[in-house]
């Protein structure tokens, strides 16, 4: 089996590096172009996935729709962006301003969830995953699917802070032999248009 990662396509706020929790910021319209991209690209790689679990922020669960998997996908709460808690909203340059130095990874964020929180959650998707009986397909956000990635190769959630992950990208997750593995990471399906302009931060 395989595990196909999407993050959902660009927003405002992806765009402007903010970072974007639990807010619900609509898809631009390059953010739905790059999710019917990524439609069309895993039509040909995942044409009948035993399961589709999509975010139900609407960021997530509209770039299912428009990917293709809209008919056939459960919401799962878990699968709901990093809680940033006072930093929502907010940039990597203005939170460094008051917290010089200042990770996610590392220090946290107040009033929302730490890295080990997010990490219970990843690891509710992954032994939901594991049980599908075949390919598996989530729509989600950046910093919960890095976490979910680092989860299923046996990493710390903090593990996820080494894996960048762009608006739409495409990663897939799989084994070598009896090993979890990264397949593939950051597959970033190019709709047609302009070049890119984005902080990979939220």
């Amino acid at each position: 089996m395989d595990v196909w990662l999407v993050r959902h396509g660009e927003t405002e706020w992806s765009a402007t590096g903010r970072h974007t929790g639990r807010t619900d910021v609509p898809l631009l319209p390059r953010g739905m172009a790059e999710a019917r991209a990524a439609g069309r690209w895993l039509s040909r790689v995942v044409p009948d996935p035993a399961l589709v679990l999509t975010s139900p922020l609407s960021r997530a669960a509209v770039t299912c729709r428009l990917a293709g998997f809209g008919d056939r996908a459960d919401v799962c709460a878990d699968l709901v962006e990093w809680d940033y808690g006072e930093y929502e909203g907010e940039t990597t340059e203005r939170i460094r301003a008051g917290r010089p130095g200042w990770t996610l990874w590392a220090d946290g964020v107040p009033g929302g969830e730490s890295a080990a929180d997010v990490g219970r959650r990843a690891d509710r998707v992954i032994g939901r995953v594991r049980g599908a009986g075949g390919d598996v397909v989530l729509f989600s956000h950046g910093h919960f699917l890095r976490v979910v990635a680092a989860r299923w190769v046996g990493l710390p959630p903090t593990g996820g802070r080494l894996l960048s992950l762009g608006p739409g990208a495409v990663c897939a997750l799989g084994w070598e032999r009896e090993t979890p593995v990264v397949s593939r990471w950051n597959v970033l399906v190019e709709p047609p248009g302009a070049p890119r302009e984005h902080s990979p931060v939220a």
